[in-house]
């Protein structure tokens, strides 16, 4: 049986629940992101995408090309709960979905040609999400992921397309390369250096002669080029949290290494919850004394997956907590109300600097291991939080800091 793979995806997210909220948007250039000298655009209009901006430049550029723009500061509360109505909608639609970010769905609609034509199924959908939410989104539909992703994209903005299976190359051979997911800027340009700029060039290409240019990626990207992608749609589930705790061999009033192992464990989950593409909107700690005695505190937040918002504010719960000054057993840390996101929410307070930080920390931590980055101080506590000793195999890398 031919799978039949929809993507939906919701036009510039942040800009069009902007829009809806204050209709004098509407036709604007629209930028959505830090409005401080440092901050960085998390989303812009299509109108504001005519000047040169993009997502993850800074705003002092954006401005820059495009002077005349509304700024607006953003409301990630607002973002998720528009993302989770309309979450709700696909849910209680379709048998299987999966919710890849905040505003960017997958559905299996494979065998529902029985019963129904999957593409006026996936219209009536659209339709149902544009009238329920307000809010405009495009979908592409073909046997799998990847056309049906390249798809959407080309049907945008607030439309559709259906690739009918067997042109899946015919549709993507000329396109540009970076139209393929995988194919990021440097690969776009060692590529373009060979003389390659369409699809189509990649496909005529031996598979050995891409792997040799690109290294073991260079298989997947001629795979994807050639319309061939196997990855199964995975069913969404909601996590509502996750959490890591330390029991120590030797009860402790050292308060300082009890900070040391707060930060390991904020920064092993931080790096978890962007490893799952999620984001935590409450943390809590939880102190258990040498009497057994046990305590927990908790507050809500901000929708996040960054370390340098996490950390303080897991540190004011563990000062406002800590006050008996007595041995601690054990020490945890956990992050609920978790849901679909990419850190790009976080945009709104963060600069390019901490973004890219961020990216390349964690491209370490993908390729070695969770603890191969750590901080100075959390050496000594990284290896118990993380399960990993941080001198097997590759050394780990220091981040020194004046205060760490």
């Amino acid at each position: 049986m031919n799978k039949s793979i929809l993507h939906l995806d919701l036009d510039t997210f942040f800009v069009s629940v902007e829009r809806l909220l204050h209709n004098e948007l509407f036709k604007k250039l629209v930028l959505v992101g830090g409005t401080g000298s440092r901050g960085v655009v998390a989303a812009c209009s299509y109108e504001a995408r005519g000047f040169g901006v993009r997502s993850g430049m800074s705003m002092q550029m954006a401005k820059q090309l495009c002077p005349e723009a509304v700024v607006i500061r953003g409301n990630a509360s607002t973002y998720m709960k528009y993302s989770t109505l309309v979450t709700d909608i696909i849910r209680d639609t379709v048998p299987l979905f999966e919710k890849t970010s905040v505003d960017e769905f997958y559905v299996d609609l494979t065998g529902m040609d029985r019963f129904f034509g999957n593409y006026k199924f996936a219209i009536e959908l659209r339709k149902r999400i544009i009238k329920e939410s307000g809010l405009p989104i495009s979908f592409g539909l073909s046997q799998n992921k990847i056309v049906s992703k390249v798809a959407t994209g080309e049907a945008k903005p607030n439309n559709q397309l259906k690739i009918d299976y067997g042109y899946e190359k015919d549709f993507l051979a000329p396109l540009a390369i970076r139209k393929i997911p995988m194919i990021g800027k440097a690969s776009a340009q060692t590529l373009i250096h060979m003389g390659i700029d369409r699809v189509k060039l990649i496909q005529e290409m031996p598979v050995e002669m891409l792997v040799n240019v690109l290294g073991k990626n260079g298989h997947t990207i001629w795979n994807r080029a050639n319309g061939i992608d196997n990855c199964p749609v995975i069913p969404y589930s909601e996590r509502k949290s996750i959490s890591s705790e330390r029991t120590f061999n030797l009860d402790t009033i050292d308060v300082q290494k009890l900070r040391d192992t707060i930060t390991a464990m904020v920064e092993t989950l931080s790096y978890q919850l962007r490893l799952g593409n999620k984001m935590t909107g409450g943390v809590a700690i939880k102190i258990r004394y040498s009497d057994f005695q046990t305590y927990n505190k908790q507050i809500r937040i901000p929708y996040t997956s960054a370390d340098h918002i996490l950390l303080p504010a897991v540190m004011e719960l563990f000062n406002k907590l800590y006050e008996r000054r007595i041995l601690v057993r054990l020490i945890g840390v956990k992050f609920s109300h978790l849901v679909g996101g990419h850190y790009q929410i976080n945009l709104f307070d963060d600069n390019e600097k901490t973004l890219n930080l961020y990216k390349s920390l964690d491209k370490i931590r993908n390729r070695f291991g969770a603890g191969s980055v750590v901080k100075a101080s959390t050496l000594d506590v990284k290896s118990v939080v993380s399960g990993r000793n941080p001198f097997d195999g590759e050394p780990p890398v220091l981040l020194a800091h004046r205060n760490q």
